[in-house]
């Protein structure tokens, strides 16, 4: 059951044409049951709570039970986000879900996608608030893709600027206005971990940083920009995890989705009164 759905099986009780027991039948079915599978217990009810289904994180899974999940949440038709997927298992996913987005880069499967918004997209999202993705480097992108598929399975337009590191300042500096535009922003760096503190100190959106594992030894599997973002003196800066591109991605999209109900746009697939 996808929000809409709920919310028209609402309007019909207020409106009379759905009996109160024909609802409560309805629903039993719906995202409130509880689906224990014995090696998994699925949360149905999340996309309505939070704008974003159950993630399903595929390390440490096998091929049968990652297929199984999926086929289990997304048939109400909610987009489903798969995560750090390895070959295998995307081929499975590919099989069962020939229309499933996927993402080999960010190793992400997304079934049911909705359409991939941006703000040099279709006419109707002109203007339309979005998160802006920002690299350090090209051997952050694993990382900043997550985020940005992150934001697409909420419905949120995204904008990709990558390879702006300070090694080069000029390159982030170009790119000042469409980062001023963006309602959130993702900063993914390495090494020593500075972009979001320039990223931050340029733009007035809140900032969401997060460290990837890319660099030499001393950065300590990502530990060292960890750390760095961590006591970054640009106020606004929110730091994830390391290589945890999928919460940035998600903490951005709220930001946008909060905006869009503040400006009364209920269009938004989470927007349920």
């Amino acid at each position: 059951m996808t929000p809409e759905d709920l919310q028209d099986l609402l309007e019909g009780v207020c409106r009379g044409e759905i009996t109160p027991e024909a609802a409560a039948e309805r629903l039993k079915d719906g995202p409130l049951r509880r689906d224990d599978m014995g090696f998994a217990t699925l949360d149905h009810h999340r996309h309505l709570r939070q704008g974003l289904g159950e993630v399903v994180f595929g390390e440490g899974k096998t091929v049968e039970e990652v297929v199984e999940i999926a086929v289990r949440l997304s048939t109400s038709g909610v987009p489903v986000l798969l995560t750090r997927l390895d070959p295998e298992k995307t081929t499975a996913l590919e099989g069962r879900f020939p229309g499933a987005r996927v993402n080999r880069r960010a190793r992400t499967l997304l079934v049911n996608p909705p359409e991939e918004k941006g703000p040099e997209g279709r006419p109707e999202h002109a203007g339309a608030p979005f998160v802006a993705v920002v690299s350090g480097g090209t051997s952050d992108l694993p990382v900043a893709e997550e985020a940005v598929e992150a934001c697409v399975a909420m419905g949120v337009g995204v904008h990709r600027i990558y390879d702006v590191g300070v090694a080069g300042l000029h390159r982030v500096l170009e790119k000042l206005s469409r980062l001023r535009e963006a309602a959130a922003v993702v900063v993914v760096a390495g090494m020593e971990g500075a972009l979001p503190s320039v990223v931050g100190g340029l733009v007035s959106s809140p900032v969401f940083a997060v460290p990837t594992s890319v660099g030499y030894g001393a950065s300590f599997q990502g530990l060292a920009p960890l750390l760095a973002m961590l006591n970054s003196c640009a106020p606004g800066v929110t730091v994830s995890n390391i290589d945890n591109g999928l919460s940035a991605g998600i903490a951005a999209a709220r930001v946008v989705k909060a905006l869009e109900r503040a400006r009364g746009d209920h269009s938004s697939p989470s927007e349920v009164s």
